[in-house]
């Protein structure tokens, strides 16, 4: 499972870690269009630490 919690709801599976990174990569472009489509504001990344 692969969620991106800046963008509420954006969240895939895949059957392997590499499939699900690849899905997430497709679903937030996705949420963006739709996002831009609608009106809608689209979040600025947080910088994350690891």
């Amino acid at each position: 499972m692969a969620e991106v919690p800046e963008l509420p709801g954006c969240a895939v599976d895949g059957y392997t870690y590499q499939q699900a990174l690849e899905n997430v990569e497709i679903i937030m472009q996705e949420w963006i269009d739709t996002a831009k489509e609608l009106g809608r504001p689209i979040p600025e990344p947080k910088q994350h630490i690891m």
